[in-house]
């Protein structure tokens, strides 16, 4: 039998280049067109708001399990936030991680105040984190993108109606 412990914690800029190579082993070179990245592009994500999987073997040895990500963006005007990418390293997939890293970040955005979360993904995986299809027409994305994959999550209840527009990078 394998042992192991599943460490979550803040991401730190020391696993930057760990996570860009999980994250190109993952999706690809596709991912720099895809519309969710183009909201990431040239951002800087939130570093309260990040988070990365790391697994311990027996011998104490820590790898790279996975990460998640949030970034500030603007929807029309209002403040939101982009989730993505959520990346599990393929040795590691279906032991729960995508979960633990999407309840640490969403626990830690609604800690902070945070409203509004869009991504681009799966609705029936993403349903159980409370994400929903983004209603037809209401939010645009500067890129490629399924409508029928563009989620939204209210982290408060009650605010999706001020959410309506061009989502766009959120510069400092």
């Amino acid at each position: 039998m394998i042992s192991f412990t599943l460490r979550i914690r803040p991401e730190t800029p020391d696993l930057d280049s760990q996570i860009e190579a999980l994250s190109a082993k993952a999706f690809g070179p596709g991912r720099f067109a895809r519309a969710a990245f183009r909201l990431r592009e040239g951002v800087s994500h939130e570093p309260d708001l990040s988070f990365v999987a790391l697994m311990q073997d027996a011998l104490g040895q820590e790898s790279l399990a996975g990460s998640i990500r949030l970034t500030r963006i603007l929807i029309g005007k209002e403040p939101a936030l982009v989730l993505g990418p959520l990346i599990v390293s393929p040795q590691y997939k279906s032991l729960g991680i995508g979960r633990e890293l999407m309840n640490r970040a969403l626990f830690a955005a609604r800690n902070r105040g945070e409203q509004f979360v869009i991504l681009v993904g799966d609705e029936p995986y993403y349903r159980k984190f409370g994400f929903k299809t983004v209603p037809h027409g209401q939010i645009t994305l500067p890129g490629p993108a399924d409508p029928a994959r563009t989620l939204y999550c209210e982290l408060k209840e009650g605010v999706l109606p001020l959410y309506q527009g061009r989502a766009s990078r959120h510069l400092q």
